[in-house]
């Protein structure tokens, strides 16, 4: 498996728990800290229960209250609280920063799963019966399996499937976070403050360490051309673009050059027609990345894990009739909570002068879609499938 993030160890979780060895390379010489806060909802609940990790990630949550939404003068229009709709409303109950979703994952395998920090695929090549895999750090190793759990920018797929303009649709909009010092007495609550005129967002919201707190914004970009991985491009582009927003935007970008955490990339989905090619397969937001608009990039993430861990090995570990399996049963919940992120990012689209006004919503209809985006997946029990305790034959996957 390539990536150490979310996706990545929680299908390392469930294969190991099916009795595969595996082995998770990270690019990164370490795991990544902070990022932004991401939402357990619906079925995804149920997963993180069958992997045993309920408590764990709810210790390690935000502990969001709810959300004000406010104008340019700190005027609240709107308020959700986290325990809305059952806890699966705009505030979800289990609100987490993905660094420490990312933290109680692999703190859960790594006793069982091999990490390789500070590494990546150089090159493979596959066969009938595995794959031959060349690390950039000069080791090679054979597997029955690789699969790419590495990302919006996946390496892995543009490796094996192409190209990433293939794949990714930028919706639009770019999105930046970064932690700040905790300056603004935010207690609880987060604070976002939408701009309709031009499209842009500013929020402020609390993680778990009071001291400091998550600054986010968003605004449209018609194209995206800034590498992901120039920084100091991408602190000039959120300065230019964000320039006299208003309320606490000028604070917040002060603390842009010693911030730790900065991230900055286009709000993208990826569409694929197939998951899998021979031996080697993509997963997770490198696979079908719904957007961070979504709310639910997390969910396909626990979700899919539990389901492509489980078809893999109810199909003796043939990866083509596995991914097909997984396909049957997850694509519906992708397109579902796609579809939820498109209309997120339309929902900030700034109106042109001289627009129609918009429709209402078909609210029966939304509240279907919305259902399936959070529930619309079955989890079969997989009772006739062995778990860890299970000693017979282990497979290896990367």
């Amino acid at each position: 498996m390539t990536g150490a993030s979310i996706a990545g160890p929680a299908l390392a979780h469930w294969l190991h728990r099916r009795g595969a060895e595996v082995t998770v390379v990270e690019r990164a010489p370490e795991l990544r800290p902070g990022g932004q806060a991401v939402d357990a909802r619906g079925v995804t609940k149920d997963v993180i229960g069958r992997m045993g990790l309920d408590a764990a990630v709810r210790a390690a949550r935000t502990e969001t209250a709810g959300a004000y939404t406010v104008d340019v003068d700190g005027t609240v229009l709107e308020t959700f609280r986290a325990d809305d709709h059952g806890g699966d409303g705009y505030i979800a109950d289990i609100e987490i920063l993905r660094g420490d979703l990312s933290r109680v994952l692999y703190d859960d395998t790594r006793d069982a799963v091999d990490y390789v920090f500070g590494d990546r695929i150089a090159e493979l090549t596959q066969d009938v019966d595995g794959v031959d895999v060349a690390f950039a750090g000069g080791d090679r190793r054979r597997f029955d399996l690789v699969i790419g759990a590495d990302g919006l920018h996946s390496a892995l797929r543009a490796m094996v499937f192409g190209p990433h303009e293939r794949f990714v649709r930028h919706l639009g909009l770019v999105l930046a976070f970064y932690s700040v010092p905790n300056e603004f007495g935010l207690d609880r609550w987060l604070i976002e403050c939408q701009h309709k005129e031009s499209g842009r967002t500013a929020l402020l919201r609390p993680i778990q360490d009071a001291t400091r707190a998550m600054a986010m914004f968003s605004f449209p970009a018609a194209t995206f051309d800034v590498d992901y991985r120039d920084v100091a491009a991408q602190k000039r582009l959120l300065r230019e673009r964000m320039a006299g927003f208003g309320w606490l935007t000028p604070q917040l970008l002060a603390h842009l050059d010693d911030t730790p955490d900065f991230y900055l990339d286009q709000v993208g989905q990826v569409v694929m027609d197939r998951w899998c090619s021979g031996r080697v397969g993509v997963f997770g937001d490198a696979a079908f990345s719904s957007s961070p608009m979504s709310g639910q990039g997390t969910g396909l993430a626990l979700v899919g894990a539990y389901l492509l861990a489980g078809e893999l090995a109810a199909a003796g570990w043939d990866p083509e009739a596995g991914f097909a399996a997984f396909d049957g049963r997850m694509r519906s919940f992708v397109e579902a909570n796609q579809e939820i992120g498109r209309m997120h990012v339309q929902s900030l689209d700034a109106p042109a002068p001289d627009a129609e006004p918009i429709a209402e919503p078909d609210m029966e209809a939304l509240t279907d879609l919305v259902g399936r985006a959070i529930n619309g997946v079955e989890l079969p029990d997989y009772a006739e499938l062995p778990d860890s305790r299970a000693a017979a034959g282990p497979r290896s996957s990367l």
